[in-house]
């Protein structure tokens, strides 16, 4: 696509304009059972003298619409947080943060759109699409109008929203905390040559969000810089720097069929002292405002690029702001029920969801220490009974650490609470394991070098009380030896067919094994097929709308939409896509025989994702991607049988855009190598071809390995192919023949780009999986079974369960129902 930087950060779409008749007041008249309409005082003819002409688009339809239904929340909101108050339960706090696996490392929410989750939580959905209707407007018009918040970015960002909607469906009294990002990640825009452009993301451009609430009576003071002079017993005074002003503004999270209204508490950035008076007026307009757009900076955009010294300090601004702004808001409520600091273990339990939030560990000894006055020992066992940590990675390289300068620099007294801490610790481990050195070096919290660094997944690993983690990066510290928005067809099918209300089995996913016993039934094939086609139609349609190019349903739809990255191995795919053996993908096909040709399975491949700005590699692969786009859609004499597409913005759309995917995909890519993913979270409810890797395997145990394309090596033999392919490494042409074509192919100039992709052996059994699936699914009866299964052995993944195992076996919390009337 060409990009037009006039139209960059502006609507796709034209809003639509509609007129309609209303009255001076904003008055309508009221509607009896049988359609009559009573109006105002019952002058009828009074009222429609002051009927005039008025125009309003979409977006501001959209708004009135969003703030009425705002109102109905924040009703349930007072409610639940009064509720919360007077019966002052145990209550948990998530701090969500991505996995840091590559370059977007962050703290998110990607909550998506607010307008349909809303009302279908509310169950005010059909109510609202009959009032807008009169009013002249289209319901699903409307939500098209909402931009997703610019909250977050990857599956983890999601994965937290979706834990914070189940959280208030399952009536448990659990906060989460974020930045107010005034821009999201980039805009996604494709270049014609393949490249990624990166454009800002203003979601907040017309100033504020309906859904959030500004809470100014709300705000803390955060010190940066510094410095720390210590006192007696371990205390310190931190004094100087910068203060800045962390400003609450709140977001309600409904539940499904239920009161309980929770929270999602962002924090903006505002300076502690603005404008600068006296540089105005000396003539030093920039020194005027230097410190409000350096307090601003730190909420202005999620992933800072870290590539740079400047772009660190952001990044490590951001965490600590962030935890510290939420420490001092949850410690806030505790003191309000007038309990002993002592007793904090028993009242709050704080989630760090990765090690992004782990500094809250550090800040939170400093409370208890300097302001509280605890002593060293009895604060920190405040701190380890207070924190859960789970772990979501399994790359050493993603294991977050920070320079010891830079920290010292920015955060001197957590720097002295790190070293103390550190201290302590390997003494401890020095009297359990004497004379181990190693071990030392493996669980210090400084990592020695030049400069030293502060291994954060160890500081999380000591100061918490449970961890939930398969990571093999922290063995060291062992002992020795959906919701039917996305779906809608799908689920009203469900419905029908399991003859038990949509409310009830939403919230118990394991009722879906009821289709199990439809799996062979051929009427339900063809309601089942139906609605998959229904799927398949409208991503066509989005294609042909955003793309220009028509697609055909029936074709196979091979998807693979996730963060570029290397581990996650998007490059197999497209070489795959390309490669030329018995399988029928670009290279095979050119060889064929037109009347070979028609034998072969169709197939339509869609990439999504967004690399990071700084990450070379993703970048090139999306490049390679589109470059082989172009080629393949443009052939006349193979695109009726293979079409390849990349779907851009993956991401600052990604919610909106994954319920256009989602449904219409018929195989999902998860081909990961072995021992790197941590879960996968967007591999639930569809056929899944991949390594045997992260959340596959879960899926595998639940539906059957049978159920699943299964390729490549287990977790224990990664190391030692590694070792091989770096120490003993063999042609390509002898590793695999296949690949080497591949390979010549490209660096050949047949795409318009030149470059070396080594994926290794691997290769060759991604082909054999290929071609498994092009046989399974040529089966249309057993590839149908295949997807009805898949949804009817999914219940073990739902966001409900996950959420009450935290609540039952980590945090020790219960639900706490907010009753329908008032107590």
């Amino acid at each position: 696509m060409s990009i037009d930087p006039q139209q960059i950060g502006k609507p796709s779409v034209k809003p639509k304009v509609r007129h309609h008749k209303r009255t001076p007041t904003g008055y309508l008249p009221e509607l009896t059972k049988d359609g009559k309409e009573i109006w105002p005082k019952g002058d009828e003819a009074t009222w429609k003298k002051g009927l005039k002409d008025v125009s309003t688009d979409n977006y501001g339809a959209y708004q009135a619409t969003a703030l009425s239904v705002r109102d109905e929340l924040i009703v349930n909101w007072n409610d639940t947080q009064m509720h919360y108050t007077r019966k002052a339960p145990k209550r948990a706090y998530y701090l969500s943060a991505l996995r840091p696996a590559d370059p977007f490392l962050q703290l998110e929410f990607l909550m998506g759109r607010s307008l349909d989750n809303a009302l279908l939580n509310l169950g005010l959905k059909d109510k609202y699409e009959d009032g807008t209707n009169k009013l002249g407007f289209n319901l699903e018009d409307l939500f098209d109008c909402e931009r997703d918040a610019g909250l977050g970015n990857g599956g983890l960002g999601r994965l937290a929203a979706c834990y914070l909607d189940s959280s208030a469906t399952t009536e448990l009294p659990l906060w989460g905390y974020g930045l107010r990002y005034k821009y999201g990640i980039f805009q996604q825009l494709i270049a014609p040559d393949g490249s990624q452009f990166e454009a800002p993301d203003p979601w907040l451009s017309a100033g504020y969000n309906p859904w959030e609430m500004p809470r100014p009576d709300v705000t803390y003071d955060v010190r940066f810089y510094g410095q720390a002079e210590r006192t007696a017993n371990g205390r310190a005074i931190w004094s100087g720097g910068q203060e800045v002003v962390a400003v609450a503004h709140d977001v309600p999270i409904p539940g499904h069929g239920t009161k309980t209204t929770n929270c999602i508490r962002l924090w903006d950035s505002k300076a502690r002292r603005g404008f600068d008076l006296q540089s105005f007026n000396a003539g030093n307009y920039e020194g005027a405002v230097e410190l409000s757009n350096s307090a601003e900076q730190i909420t202005s955009v999620l992933y800072p690029n870290d590539n740079h010294s400047v772009g660190k300090e952001l990044r490590l601004k951001q965490q600590y702001f962030w935890t510290a702004a939420s420490l001092a808001d949850i410690l806030r409520r505790f003191k309000n029920i007038g309990r002993p600091m002592s007793e904090l273990p028993d009242y709050v339990a704080i989630q760090l969801n990765d090690t992004h939030p782990t500094l809250a560990i550090v800040e939170l000894q400093r409370i208890l220490v300097d302001e509280e006055d605890l002593s060293w020992d009895e604060a920190w066992s405040i701190v380890t009974r207070t924190f859960f940590y789970t772990n979501h990675t399994v790359l050493p390289e993603a294991l977050e650490k920070w320079p010891v300068p830079l920290m010292q620099h920015l955060l001197p007294r957590h720097m002295q609470i790190i070293f103390d801490l550190n201290l302590s610790f390997l003494q401890a481990v020095e009297k359990k394991f004497p004379g181990d050195v190693g071990k030392l070096q493996r669980v210090s919290l400084i990592e020695e070098g030049f400069p030293q660094n502060v291994r954060m997944a160890n500081l999380a690993v000591i100061g918490m009380y449970l961890i939930s983690s398969n990571d093999t990066c922290i063995y060291a510290f062992h002992r020795e030896p959906q919701k039917p928005q996305c779906n809608p067809l799908l689920s009203d099918l469900i419905t029908e067919t399991l003859k038990i209300p949509k409310d009830k089995w939403l919230k118990d996913l394991t009722l879906l094994k009821g289709l199990v016993k439809y799996a062979d039934d051929k009427a339900f094939h063809a309601k089942w097929a139906a609605v998959k086609r229904a799927g398949k139609e409208r991503l066509a349609k989005y294609v042909e709308s955003t793309m220009g190019v028509q697609v055909n349903p029936d074709h196979m739809f091979d998807v693979q939409c996730k963060r570029i990255h290397e581990y996650k191995r998007q490059t197999l795919n497209i070489l795959g896509v390309i490669h030329a053996h018995t399988l029928q993908r670009y290279l095979a096909l050119k060889k064929m025989a037109p009347e070979e040709r028609k034998e072969v399975v169709p197939r339509v491949v869609f990439f999504a994702g967004k690399a990071a700005p700084g990450y070379y590699m993703a970048k090139l692969t999306i490049r390679l991607i589109v470059r082989v786009s172009q080629v393949i859609n443009a052939d006349s004499d193979t695109n009726e049988y293979l079409k390849l597409f990349f779907l851009p913005d993956y991401s600052v759309r990604s919610v909106s855009l994954a319920e256009i995917i989602i449904p219409a995909s018929d195989i999902s890519q998860h081909i990961s190598t072995a021992g790197t993913e941590a879960s996968g979270t967007s591999n639930m409810k569809r056929i899944v071809k991949g390594t045997v890797d992260g959340a596959n395997i879960e899926i595998a145990e639940e539906i059957g390995e049978d159920q699943v394309f299964f390729f490549g090596h287990l977790a224990p033999a990664v190391e030692e192919l590694r070792y091989q392919h770096m120490y003993r490494p063999l042609p390509v042409n002898e590793k695999s023949p296949d690949l080497a074509v591949v390979l010549d192919a490209i660096s050949g100039g047949m795409f318009g780009e030149e470059g070396v992709f080594e994926p290794g052996p691997l290769f060759d059994y991604d082909l054999i999986a290929n071609k498994t699936v092009d046989t399974a699914f040529a089966d249309q009866d057993e590839w149908i079974k295949k997807s009805i299964m898949t949804v009817a052995k999914m219940g073990k993944f739902s966001a409900d369960r996950a959420i009450m195992v935290y609540a039952e076996e980590y945090w020790n919390i219960e639900p706490v129902p907010i009753p329908t009337t008032k107590a």
